[in-house]
């Protein structure tokens, strides 16, 4: 079992490039926020509550799928420092029901983040939509840097599609394709 952890700041096409990446793949996409909606239909978004749920849901998910050898791509917004744990503790789970990790960094200038976070999209599901959070999250945390220690594709996906995003996935990866 393969996990394929793409992170990144807000709007930098995490859940774009997973679709195309699992269209190519045939990986399940277990995206952030099918954790995140179901959990805050109970608790508060941020609440302590909800992040213990968000986590177990989350790491008892990536167990499974690495028992049962279901090959997985999860987006996560990485703080470097304030999730280095959470982000460990992924890579453990995984690792102690005997799968493996791949992390991939979208990065992307701020003014194109700018005008991604307003898409239609991500209102639809519920997303981030404001574009002042693009300076606030910039200012509060760093969400452009790859876990410390660990290997990490960077992909700066403000000129790079994200189709080709995901053939470089693929490829630097040596992930198979499916027809």
């Amino acid at each position: 079992m393969k996990l394929i952890i793409i992170h990144g700041p807000p709007a930098a096409g995490k859940l774009t490039v997973s679709k195309e990446l699992a269209a190519r793949t045939g990986f399940k996409l277990f995206h952030n926020h099918i954790s995140i909606d179901c959990v805050k239909t109970v608790f508060e978004f941020g609440s302590a509550p909800f992040w213990r749920l968000i986590t177990t849901i989350r790491n008892e998910t990536f167990a499974e799928a690495a028992r049962s050898g279901v090959n997985l791509i999860h987006t996560f917004c990485y703080a470097k420092g304030d999730d280095d744990q959470q982000y460990r503790r992924f890579i453990d789970t995984v690792e102690d029901n005997g799968g493996t990790v791949n992390s991939v960094l979208l990065i992307c200038d701020d003014e194109t983040r700018r005008q991604r976070i307003v898409a239609d999209e991500r209102h639809r599901i519920g997303k981030l939509t404001d574009p002042d959070s693009i300076s606030l999250s910039r200012a509060k945390c760093d969400l452009f840097s790859p876990l410390p220690g660990w290997e990490t594709l960077v992909i700066d996906t403000t000129t790079v599609t994200p189709s080709v995003a995901a053939d470089l996935i693929v490829e630097h990866y040596g992930l198979g394709v499916v027809n």
